[in-house]
């Protein structure tokens, strides 16, 4: 090639350069990182029940989009049901939501701390502080269970469980006759010392949490659900006349507890 043709050629080459360059800069400004919504919930249940009662809380979740796990606790030991949660919350994906009912709050208040977790849901729940115990703090605003004999039944071995023929009235009075009575046949027992262990970590203390306060509680009294969620700084919601299944019972209400506060979290980047 003669020589004015390959300085033409290379003086072309770099015209086209600089005009490329500046139109690249504002395609890689549009492509920068933002701030992933939170997708991932976990849900904890409490004593005497399992995970299947979640269902209707996890079919609304889902279908706005939602990725949902769910615990099954042994509830042979608080350190155990603690262990099982941590497990689940291994196999999320990114930051996650964690939600729980009733005793299950004391779980998640253990193993919220876990670095996946973005914030914490309380259900109906309690949320004691490093070295106390839901048994003790229940004792200070009794429930209508505690002040209900025979109510609470214990095995030989030491598990516990709600009297059968109680239990309807007292933990889901506002389910269907014929689903009470068969949550109450379908117990997991709850080993006794579960009640009792002091916590070795509050996760509210560090991380954003929200609370239900289920208006017609007779498991928990709603007034020591109140002072747990205002101890946390937690925005309460209070779902008037609901029983303490208040996840059956009104699973779209808990359900939208749950999505504004994972779009708060995804809002700021946990």
């Amino acid at each position: 090639m003669p020589f004015r043709h390959a300085r033409a050629a290379l003086v072309f080459a770099s015209a086209l350069c600089v005009a490329v360059v500046p139109l690249a800069l504002p395609a890689l400004a549009q492509t920068s990182p933002t701030a992933t919504p939170l997708r991932n919930i976990v849900l904890v249940h409490g004593a005497w029940v399992d995970a299947s009662g979640w269902k209707a809380v996890y079919d609304e979740l889902v279908a706005k989009g939602f990725h949902v796990s769910m615990v099954q606790e042994p509830e042979t030991s608080f350190a155990d049901d603690v262990a099982a949660t941590k497990r689940v919350l291994d196999m999320q994906d990114g930051p996650t939501l964690l939600v729980g009912h009733s005793y299950g709050g004391s779980v998640i208040t253990e193993a919220g701390v876990h670095p996946k977790v973005a914030g914490l849901v309380y259900v109906a729940a309690h949320a004691p502080d490093v070295g106390e115990d839901e048994a003790a703090l229940g004792k200070t605003m009794p429930s209508v269970l505690a002040k209900t004999e025979g109510a609470i039944e214990k095995t030989p071995d030491g598990y516990t469980y709600l009297n059968p023929a109680i239990f309807p009235k007292l933990f889901a009075p506002d389910l269907p006759k014929e689903r009470a009575e068969f949550v109450a046949r379908s117990q997991v027992l709850a080993a006794a010392g579960v009640f009792s262990a002091p916590l070795t970590a509050a996760a509210w203390q560090s991380k954003p949490s929200w609370g239900i306060v289920a208006g017609n509680d007779q498991i928990i009294n709603p007034n020591l659900e109140r002072f747990y969620y205002e101890r946390a700084g937690a925005p309460i919601t209070v779902i008037a006349g609901a029983s303490h299944s208040v996840y059956e019972s009104h699973p779209r209400e808990v359900a939208a507890v749950i999505e504004k506060a994972a779009a708060e979290l995804g809002k700021t980047g946990q």
